[in-house]
């Protein structure tokens, strides 16, 4: 079976036909035929990406040739036309069947299914987690290696990763109970994608989801309602209602309650987490009661829903009144996977912008080769170039964290900043490469109005801008020696021009230590820090170079193209995006 026809395209891109808006032109004299500004389809997103090939140079043969594939696979047309479908025939939900019976049942188009079908049998739900020979084979990479995956496929369609970011990451929670973890992950862990309406103990493959978010707290956890309590047997009921809930067919999800104990005055009090199934072993719904689909501006082709509980049941995960700290992991790991995403639009976006300059002539003259296009695509290329390696990198350090000091310090000061300047740039990047394509960019046939809709759902999930800058305080005031581990390493990076960067990060610091609402400040100088040495270890010298005196060099910068004629902006562009 061929890469680029998986078993059901064919079948998925013939269900609607591609939508056109004019008549077919067979007149011999149209004015249009013979023009030749129309930039032709790339062919792989993965070999064209000198900076990820190196990235990913250690990896195993295997893992290459897989990479190779789904590189080729996310630039196809099916793929593209899979990914238009999935975002245009948006979910549907069904709260009652014709007899008036509730069955609180989203439906999805094929197009949706296909993408997730795909995604799951390339482990993008469960790779880090499995004793496969394959992954033994990614044994110390295997956070790079999905990571890797992950930024190639979001170059796709981002919505339908949603759910794989959480399942993958709440394996990480049933992990703290032994018990739930035997009895779930081996029907998580198999590869197979079961979309059908049936119970966990009789599917073939399961995914899940969570429940955090309420009305009145929204990011504040702590203020939740929804109440949990014990019915016997370590089961609870829950009640409540959840503002947000995103993948609401996911098979289980990881609900935040209050729990109330066996007995007043007993221990098993207060914020807790719960494994709350969607349907009952006999088949019928456990107490999810979806009330609607929110419209939002991007991810549309992920459903997300407001729910209430009635009596819904579940278990306790971790221990009770620890609801937070037993979901801190999950939260972690979703904050690399909101980064890696973030640098795969811009990377997607970036290409559509490169490849049009390279094809579209102004005067007689090809785009790329305009000095003021140059400027613009070179200042761009050099935020992708950073947001990819800083992405992979925190990756790297999730892999090393247990066997190595700085890693660990890395992973842990690093995933809100890299989650903070990651997500935050993108949507401002992405609407600079639709006006490099103009009129055509702003259109839905290209793909850059869906990758511009899309930007900023990474830096809302999982904690916006403000919410990442304060667990960076939080880090600051709790262990403030990591950051030494961090700054040593940015400092070794970026050699002698790099002391200068440590100081005025150590400055950043002592001010924050005072002023909480310095905060951003020292989290956008460690991201383009971090994000210079990354580049500088690489051996990306030109290309950290420029990063460093546009980035770090103090100048005022609102809009991009401010790289001056000492950089060579086209030898910038065509190292990152080579001509095919």
């Amino acid at each position: 079976m061929s890469v680029n026809t998986p078993a059901d395209v064919s079948e998925v891109t013939n269900q609607a036909p591609q939508r056109t808006n004019y008549a077919p032109d067979t007149s011999p004299y149209s004015v249009t035929k013979n023009l030749n500004g129309q930039a032709a389809p790339q062919y792989n997103a993965y070999l064209s990406d000198p900076l990820l090939l190196q990235c990913a140079a250690r990896f195993p043969e295997n893992l290459q040739k897989e990479l190779e594939q789904t590189g080729r696979f996310v630039l196809s047309a099916d793929a593209q036309e899979m990914a238009r479908l999935a975002n245009s025939e948006v979910p549907r939900l069904q709260t009652h069947d014709r007899q008036g019976n509730r069955i609180d049942q989203v439906e999805y188009h094929p197009a949706y299914h296909a993408l997730m079908r795909r995604s799951v049998a390339h482990g993008l739900h469960s790779s880090i987690w499995e004793n496969s020979p394959q992954q033994s084979a990614e044994a110390g990479r295997r956070h790079q290696a999905r990571a890797t995956r992950f930024y190639l496929t979001a170059q796709l369609e981002c919505g339908h990763l949603c759910p794989l970011t959480m399942t993958s990451a709440s394996l990480a929670v049933l992990m703290t109970s032994p018990a739930l973890y035997d009895e779930w992950s081996p029907r998580i862990l198999t590869r197979k994608y079961d979309s059908s309406n049936k119970p966990p103990v009789k599917k073939a493959g399961l995914t899940l989801g969570m429940g955090m978010t309420e009305k009145q707290g929204g990011t504040d956890v702590r203020a939740n309602t929804t109440r949990a309590d014990h019915a016997g047997n370590g089961v609870y009921r829950l009640n409540g209602h959840k503002w947000f809930m995103s993948a609401p067919m996911s098979d289980a999800f990881m609900v935040l309650a209050q729990a109330n104990g066996q007995a007043a005055g007993d221990n098993k009090s207060g914020l807790s987490c719960f494994l709350v199934p969607r349907l009952l072993s006999d088949g019928s719904g456990n107490g999810f009661r979806f009330q609607r689909l929110k419209d939002k501006l991007g991810n549309r082709s992920n459903a997300s829903s407001e729910v209430q509980f009635e009596n819904a049941l579940g278990q306790m995960v971790g221990e009770p009144g620890q609801g937070v700290k037993t979901i801190i992991d999950m939260v972690t790991l979703t904050r690399l996977d909101c980064a890696v995403a973030s640098a795969g639009l811009m990377r997607a976006g970036m290409s559509e912008a490169v490849h049009h300059a390279r094809h579209r002539s102004v005067g007689g003259v090809p785009l790329i080769n305009q000095p003021l296009m140059q400027r613009v695509l070179a200042d761009m290329s050099l935020d992708v170039a950073a947001a990819t390696a800083l992405s992979l990198r925190l990756a790297r350090a999730f892999d090393m964290a247990a066997n190595d000091r700085m890693e660990a310090a890395f992973a842990r000061v690093m995933t809100p900043v890299v989650k903070y300047w990651v997500a935050k740039i993108a949507p401002a990047l992405l609407y600079e490469a639709m006006e490099c394509l103009g009129g055509n960019g702003y259109v839905e046939e290209n793909p850059l109005a869906r990758l511009y809709r899309e930007a900023p759902v990474n830096a809302i999930w999982e904690g916006s801008g403000n919410v990442m800058a304060l667990d960076i305080v939080r880090v600051l005031h709790r262990a403030p020696r990591l950051f030494d581990d961090v700054l040593e390493w940015i400092g070794t990076q970026l050699g002698r021009r790099g002391q200068g960067t440590v100081a005025v990060l150590r400055a950043a610091m002592q001010v924050t230590m005072t002023d909480e609402g310095a905060a951003r400040m020292l989290t956008e100088q460690m991201a383009l820090a971090a994000s210079a040495a990354c580049l500088k270890e690489l051996g990306a010298d030109d290309i950290g170079d420029a990063f460093i005196e546009t980035r770090l060099g103090g100048q005022w910068r609102t809009t991009y193209g401010m790289i001056d004629a000492r950089h060579d902006a086209l030898g910038i562009i065509n190292a990152l995006y080579p001509q095919e």
